[in-house]
């Protein structure tokens, strides 16, 4: 049996498991939409160059290994936007230790 349901989530795509997370440009949008975005949507990737954070809201709900911080970007119109609930990678958590 366990078998078989480990071949049913490999038949999966990925996106399944993904659900609910909404990836969005920092650079299309301004810093008043991307909070909107991240209200509305509880789980957001925001882009930012090569990279991006990973944002949940309300800000408690951070999964584990990860912690709180404040991170900040710029919009669309070059703004720099300062966001209190990006949940990144917390180095000292046990829940990242091999």
């Amino acid at each position: 049996m366990k078998s078989v349901i480990f071949a049913l989530a490999l038949l999966l795509p990925l996106p399944t498991f993904a659900a609910g997370v909404r990836e969005v440009k920092a650079n299309e949008h301004s810093c008043g939409e991307i909070a909107q975005i991240i209200r509305e949507n509880k789980k957001v990737f925001v882009r930012v160059g090569f990279g991006g954070r990973s944002f949940r809201f309300p800000p408690a709900q951070c999964g584990p290994g990860d912690k709180r911080v404040t991170t900040s970007f710029r919009d669309a119109g070059g703004k720099q936007c300062v966001l209190d609930y990006a949940c990144v990678y917390d180095p000292a958590s046990l829940y990242n230790f091999p």
